[in-house]
């Protein structure tokens, strides 16, 4: 007679068998057959269009519910979200709940305040706060619409709080629009070599420099597209979370979605899918990537890739 042996994957969690202490009742155990095998939603990868005129406020590119999780999350461990201010209004109070947020100037003015020595930001600006309670945005004449990146899911997925800023990995950094386009020009009177990734600027500190990140954990560059050219087929293992700043007549393909490009749009690449951009109009498209790309550098796990030949 055969003996119907049990697979070992087939077990359930194991408990321990007599503890003799509440810590050690709290052990569970698993095995090599049923421990690898947890299944989690995949990262939608999905457009966000910016919040309409007259609609002011802090608006998430939230995908928590896609992706089973308790907080708001635009990837697993990025949080992308819009803020629109009212000119003449009272400053809106904001906490920036992560390691570090980048934040773009889409459009109007403002002055941003906190614990730290305040600044006056216009449209194109780029700026970075570590985390920290107490910031304030204020609008100018005409108000301001700005688009953030940060790692809050990160910490709160391990119930972390940041550091106090003067322990931060990073400090308050400001880069202006018009060392922005001074930057560009560098960039544009050299040539590239067959194997560079497109003609983009990549943002660091003088914290980060060896690193080449904004933080510890995120990456951000400023990427462009010449008017009938394509940024060709690649992957890497971290997400990305795109805005769309300047492009007519462009698009994306996310693994096998279509997706046309909307005047400051955010587009959510999940970690791994093959991906490319093109630019089909007649002038030169330009967007911002932000990645938990300095996690994977860290981590020797970025896995980067071109997925077809260059052209």
């Amino acid at each position: 007679m055969n003996e119907t042996v049990t697979d070992m994957a087939d077990l359930p969690m194991q408990h321990p068998g007599a503890p003799a202490s509440a810590a050690q009742a709290r052990a569970r155990f698993f095995n090599s057959g049923n421990a690898f095998n947890v299944k989690l939603p995949e990262v939608p990868a999905r457009l966000f269009s910016p919040p309409p005129e007259g609609q002011f406020g802090v608006f998430d590119c939230d995908q928590s519910e896609a992706l089973g999780s308790v907080f708001a999350a635009t990837t697993p461990l990025m949080l992308a979200r819009y803020v629109r201010i009212a000119p003449g209004d009272m400053p809106l109070p904001l906490d920036v709940r992560a390691t570090g947020a980048v934040w773009y100037v889409i459009s109007g003015s403002g002055r941003l305040d906190g614990a730290f020595d305040g600044f006056e930001f216009g449209a194109g600006d780029v700026f970075l706060l570590p985390g920290a309670t107490g910031y304030s945005l204020a609008g100018g004449p005409e108000g301001a619409l700005l688009w953030s990146v940060g790692n809050e899911p990160q910490l709160a997925f391990e119930r972390a709080e940041p550091a106090p800023v003067v322990d931060a990995s990073i400090d308050v950094v400001h880069y202006p629009a018009a060392e922005i386009e001074r930057q560009f020009a560098t960039i544009f009177s050299t040539g590239t070599r067959e194997e560079t990734s497109g003609r983009a600027l990549i943002f660091s500190s003088d914290r980060q420099a060896a690193a080449r990140n904004l933080t510890p954990t995120l990456t951000l560059s400023f990427n462009t597209l010449s008017p009938g050219t394509w940024q060709r087929s690649h992957r890497h293992n971290s997400a990305a979370v795109t805005l769309v700043v300047q492009g007519e007549g462009c698009h994306s393909v996310v693994g096998d979605a279509h997706r046309p490009w909307e005047p400051w749009a955010t587009l959510v690449t999940p970690p791994g899918a093959p991906h490319s951009h093109h630019n089909q109009g007649a002038h030169g498209a330009r967007f911002l990537i932000v990645q938990d790309g300095g996690l994977h550098y860290h981590a020797r796990t970025m896995g980067f890739a071109f997925l077809e030949a260059a052209r």
